[in-house]
């Protein structure tokens, strides 16, 4: 791929894990990048890990002038070309009957409105830029249901659709929206489940790439959709997940049965 030199990006979520992956691919070549999370202490320890070449901004995507404020950051560091809206997660698990209603609005806030808020400020920026990129990543929960995932799938199938109303208003300043469905990577969020167990070879039978995803894989699709050679291409949903959407969502009775159990997963 060609070199992001001369330009700016913003990575939300980039403190670990896949954002931390595509911040590293953006500065590979050349992109000045700036990460932004809550965690101060967390952002610290990314940026060394980058080799002290990033910066970053204390943000939390659900606070308007934040997230704001952190394209703001970026977009005085070079020319904005790329914003990786890759920030989200989930308080919300448990069976539908008895779900915490708090925890499922706070996981809907954080995902469905926590990007639209990125979206909102980061595309004002870009278009002010003459025009660029911007990747979501979303999960493949939200095409294949998980059961007892809570509002994380359905707040991520709002996710995708964003994607595609911001693709077709955007595309006529110059600001590409594509997004990243990833399925189960090696993250810190996943530790427990990306080990050896029943989940795990659950994944695995579901995948016809049997393995277990690398922050790294999300990161070459992210650095390819927000570079120039993808400038064609908008409003896709990309699935990066060792083929698991041709199949099914994952079981992950062996773990929320011993949670709740068995009877508690189909009744109040």
């Amino acid at each position: 791929m060609g070199s992001l030199k001369e330009t700016s990006a913003l990575v939300t979520g980039g403190g670990s894990g896949i954002g931390l992956g595509c911040a590293a691919r953006l500065l590979a070549d050349g992109a000045a990048v700036t990460i932004c999370g809550r965690s101060e202490e967390r952002l610290r320890g990314a940026v060394e890990r980058l080799g002290g070449e990033a910066d970053y901004v204390v943000a939390d995507i659900t606070n308007e002038e934040q997230i704001s404020a952190a394209v703001d950051h970026a977009a005085k560091r070079g020319t904005l070309r790329s914003i990786v809206a890759n920030a989200g997660g989930s308080t919300s698990i448990g069976p539908i009957g008895s779900i915490d209603t708090e925890a499922w609005r706070a996981t809907m806030d954080l995902n469905a409105t926590g990007t639209m808020l990125t979206i909102k400020h980061g595309s004002r920026a870009l278009v002010e830029a003459g025009g660029g990129a911007i990747v979501v990543v979303s999960s493949i929960a939200a095409s294949n249901t998980h059961r007892w995932f809570g509002a994380y799938g359905v707040s991520k199938a709002a996710v995708d659709h964003l994607v595609q109303l911001a693709a077709d208003e955007l595309g006529t300043f110059g600001v590409r929206v594509n997004g990243i469905r990833p399925g189960v990577v090696r993250t810190e969020l996943v530790a427990g489940i990306a080990d050896t167990g029943p989940i795990l070879e659950d994944y695995l039978s579901c995948m016809p790439l049997a393995r277990v995803g690398e922050p790294e894989d999300i990161a070459e699709a992210v650095r390819f959709l927000a570079g120039p050679e993808s400038s064609w291409i908008t409003g896709q949903i990309l699935n990066v997940d060792g083929g698991h959407h041709l199949r099914r969502g994952p079981d992950y009775s062996s773990m929320f049965e011993s949670m709740f159990g068995e009877g508690d997963l189909f009744r109040k």
